[in-house]
């Protein structure tokens, strides 16, 4: 090798060296890395590459801080113990009256959305009064902020970071600003939390006005939720009971088998509601 030769060697190494070296500065900012603006405005380049667009993610993530009362949250939740009888008991007598007059009052739509996606209105109807007293408790935490938050605990970094640009779809979309974002701390939203991604993936603009208004909007809400149900494979005119197809489709809803089970007892009741 000549001496000219060499020289462009050892210097094609130190640049090759150097670009090397300077790879950690070019990657994504982590998780708990103990500057959250840091990773927020790498968050934001992430979006942009994502599609997301530069309004979206101006009006969603504006002025967004962590919220040490979601991760104390996070990091307490307790084991479910109730069992069926014990939640079951709590839970559905209260509701049985305003349940039975929620399937009154929007039996015409309920009946519709039962022609679309074949899920009966009761089950619709216990759904939405175990999740939220059927839109008076939808919580009251900034959704983007907790999933923000949540995104960058490193505990389920990349589930949250995920929810949260369907979060700031949902605003692109013009579903809800993101003021009108409120739901729960872990990031569900609306009537019958939703996470995100589920609201992306099937809410319904029921009553053809234009948006899905899970919040505020009972016929999007009730349709959203029987979508949901259809789409884990919910079979039209059967029961609902546990050991039936549409009972692990329950399942799918929430995991707990207690829940599931009260989701069933009381779309059970509502049915033989006089």
């Amino acid at each position: 090798m000549t001496p000219t030769n060499s020289r462009l060697a050892l210097a094609a190494f130190a640049l090759s060296a150097s670009i090397l070296s300077a790879q950690p500065a070019l990657a994504a900012v982590a998780c708990g890395s103990g500057n959250f603006d840091a990773w927020l405005a790498d968050l934001k380049t992430d979006a942009a590459a994502k599609g997301i667009s530069q309004q979206a993610i101006t009006a969603g993530l504006a002025g967004v801080t962590l919220d040490q009362s979601v991760l104390n949250r996070d990091r307490s939740q307790k084991v479910f113990t109730q069992t069926f009888e014990e939640f079951s008991g709590r839970m559905v007598p209260p509701r049985m009256q305003r349940g039975s007059n929620m399937m009154k009052q929007y039996g015409s739509v309920l009946s519709r959305i039962e022609q679309a996606y074949g899920v009966p209105g009761e089950v619709l109807v216990a759904i939405w009064g175990l999740e939220t007293d059927f839109g008076v408790n939808t919580g009251k935490f900034a959704t983007i902020r907790s999933l923000a938050t949540l995104a960058y605990d490193c505990r389920r970094s990349e589930q949250f970071r995920a929810e949260l640009m369907d979060a700031l779809r949902i605003v692109q979309r013009g579903d809800l600003a993101p003021a009108d974002m409120k739901g729960a701390w872990a990031g569900e939203l609306g009537q019958t939390q939703f996470m995100p991604s589920s609201w992306m993936k099937y809410a319904v603009d029921f009553d053809g006005n234009g948006k899905r208004d899970l919040l505020r909007n009972a016929p999007d809400v009730l349709a959203s939720t029987a979508n949901y149900l259809a789409g884990y494979g919910w079979q039209r005119g059967k029961d609902w009971q546990p050991g039936s197809p549409n009972f692990a489709v329950l399942q799918q809803w929430n995991k707990s088998e207690v829940y599931s089970k009260t989701v069933a007892y009381f779309a059970t009741q509502l049915a033989h509601a006089p």
